[in-house]
């Protein structure tokens, strides 16, 4: 995939499935590349899909994040490969035509709406005034 993407989808490869020691993160990378390879359509190919160590959502495995330049950053837990890769490859859809990443939960598909574990403000560099930082 090219590396020059503005929009990455990333998946926690440490989370385990509860009372188990499957970890669905490498199952679930593959089937959303190949969600994407299918879909074939520039919304979709501007998305870059990784693995992660960890990202903290231990108790919701397995965690999946939406990240994009000057956009909102969002965290869902519960993510199976069998059942939510349609559900995800959607979101990427609707994700990359927002302009700020910001939407409701109801406009999230599926299980989406109700598996957020996050969801992040772009960066915002805040500044004081000069005279405030001569101070």
């Amino acid at each position: 995939m090219d590396t020059h993407q503005d929009h990455k989808i990333t998946v926690c490869t440490s989370c385990k499935r509860k009372g188990t020691q499957q970890r669905p993160g490498y199952e679930l990378i593959e089937k959303l590349r190949g969600a994407i390879r299918a879909a074939d359509d520039a919304a979709t190919n501007d998305f870059d899909v990784a693995g992660v160590a960890c990202m903290a959502g231990c108790e919701r495995p397995c965690a999946v994040a939406y990240h994009g330049t000057g956009k909102a950053t969002y965290l869902f837990g519960d993510m199976d490969p069998a059942e939510d890769v349609g559900d995800l490859l959607t979101f990427a859809h609707h994700y990359a035509a927002l302009d700020d990443g910001w939407c409701s939960s109801l406009d999230r598909p599926g299980k989406l709406r109700t598996s957020t574990l996050a969801r992040v403000p772009s960066l915002v560099v805040a500044t004081l005034p000069t005279a405030a930082r001569a101070s």
